[in-house]
This record gives structure tokens, C-alpha cells and sequence, in this order.
């Protein structure tokens, strides 16, 4: 069995914000083909891996604003109305200032580092503040201890049983929807 170190989020991946270009500009939007994602869009997926939200944004809106293009097998976390939706980006996607997205190092697993955040999901949120609605700071998310295999094959294989079971709950979710079509 691999060593279990213990370490934050920000040892084994980058931490990064999301921002929302100015909805009163046209150009921001329309005609836009960069996946701009929202916690909205996660509240709805059934899946693990996202490749676009209900909104797209153009290049000037990228550039309009502190979002920025999050690589493929980036893990989407939503940090704020609610805490802890958890996606893999599929492709090249930017988010709204609703996340906490960890982009994982190469030490690190995406889908191993997309189930660990799930399982963690109760402790950062309860790291939260704030009184409107409770928030993740970034700071705070880069700071959260986590524990993590050392060998990255021994992520992968963790990883791979954990995914296994979730394409059976998947393909039996399809199997269910088809029946009540």
C-alpha cells in the first residue's frame, strides 16, 4: 500500500477564481464560443465531466474581465451559492466567481483529485463565511488539508473503482429515463 500524505490543496494543484464579464455588454456574449460556466450549470449535471454551460462568452469578454481559460481536466468546484458542486472540465472551459477550481499538478490525478474534493465537501463548507450565503475564500480552499496516496498510480487505480461505479449508477440512471420516456 502507497504512503498517505497529508498536504493542502495548493501542493497538489493550482487554486483558481472565476469572474463574470459585464452582462450589459452585448459583445461579452453574443456570438461567444469559450464554455463559461456557472454553479448553475453543475446543479443540473449528472455526470462527472462538463464541457460547456447554458452561456458561452466571445473572446472580449474573456479579456474583459479575471476569468480565465481553465484546461481540460481542471476540477470545477463551486465555492458559493451552493458549496461543493464538483465537475471535470472536459475541455477548455472559464467560470464565474461562483468557483474554486483546482487545476491539478502532475503529481495529481484529475479524477482521484475530483473525488477527494466530493468526500471533502462537508469540511470546506463548513470553512465558509460570510452572512448573505456562505462563501469559500480562496485563500481558505488552498489551505485545506487533505490526505492523498503519494504514488499517482495508486490515485488512478482509486480513481478507476470509484469511476467504475459511478458509470454503473450512470448507465442505470440512462436505462431509467429511457423506461420513462
Amino acid at each position: 500500500m502507497a504512503e498517505w500524505i497529508e498536504c493542502k490543496i495548493s501542493d497538489i494543484g493550482t487554486v483558481v477564481g472565476g469572474a463574470t464579464p459585464s452582462t450589459k455588454k452585448i459583445e461579452n456574449y453574443e456570438g461567444g464560443n469559450i464554455a463559461w460556466i456557472t454553479p448553475k450549470d453543475l446543479s443540473t449535471l449528472s455526470g462527472r465531466y462538463i464541457q460547456c454551460g447554458e452561456r458561452n462568452i466571445t473572446e472580449i469578454g474573456l479579456k474583459s474581465c479575471s476569468t480565465q481559460l481553465l484546461p481540460k481536466n481542471t476540477v470545477l468546484f463551486s465555492s458559493r451559492a451552493p458549496i461543493g458542486y464538483v465537475s471535470i472540465a472536459a475541455n477548455e472551459v472559464c467560470t464565474n466567481q461562483g468557483f474554486k477550481s483546482v487545476i491539478p499538478n502532475e503529481a495529481t490525478d484529475p479524477l482521484f483529485l475530483f473525488y477527494l474534493l466530493k468526500y471533502n465537501k462537508n469540511k470546506i463548507e463548513a470553512m465558509g463565511s460570510g452572512t448573505t450565503f456562505k462563501e469559500v475564500s480562496g485563500n481558505t480552499m488552498k489551505n485545506i488539508i487533505v490526505r492523498v496516496p503519494s504514488d499517482k498510480e495508486v490515485q488512478k487505480n482509486i480513481a478507476s473503482i470509484l469511476g467504475t461505479l459511478d458509470d454503473k449508477i450512470e448507465e442505470n440512471e440512462r436505462i431509467n429515463n429511457n423506461l420513462a420516456a
